[in-house]
């Protein structure tokens, strides 16, 4: 299997979810199945067949997140410098409308653009990679070509 790399941030997150899940999440939904049994008939019982497609999003959530953590390799970016890499936060300017975003490089588990997380395999990623303060790049996105100039990269 192939590793799986996660900011220390990243693996942080998911253990807390992992924590969440099973002590508050799990029990809950196991309590919520057991009182929509009680009303008796479950073929008719929507409650029941909610808490259970319920579980079913809990429990599959669980087992992904489980293998994740097992094939984490935890990457220390504070102790990284130089061109963007994994775990770089770079500030972008886009050059035609001066728009500047703040994105950090991260794996595919902890990636999320609304929190400035942007997953290491997309196109924007990929075109950062190698590339340092000061450099332009070009993206092609769904809606044409993209140019951004790289303001700042730091590591924390």
């Amino acid at each position: 299997m192939e590793k799986i790399a996660l900011t220390r941030a990243g693996h942080t997150e998911l253990n807390a979810e992992l924590k969440q899940l099973k002590s508050v999440e799990r029990p809950a939904i196991i309590r919520a199945i057991a009182e929509a049994r009680e009303h008796g008939d479950l073929s008719e019982n929507a409650e029941y067949h909610s808490a259970k497609e319920k579980q079913s999003f809990i429990e599959g959530r669980v087992k992904e997140i489980e293998g994740i953590l097992s094939l984490a390799d935890v990457i220390d970016t504070s102790k990284m410098s130089g061109s963007i890499k994994f775990g770089a936060h770079v500030k972008l300017v886009d050059e035609d409308t001066d728009d500047e975003k703040l994105y950090q490089i991260v794996g595919e588990p902890e990636a999320n653009l609304e929190k400035g997380k942007l997953n290491i395999k997309s196109p924007l990623a990929r075109a950062l990679i190698g590339k340092d303060e000061g450099d332009s790049v070009e993206v092609r996105t769904p809606g044409g070509v993209k140019s951004y100039e790289i303001l700042s990269v730091e590591y924390r």
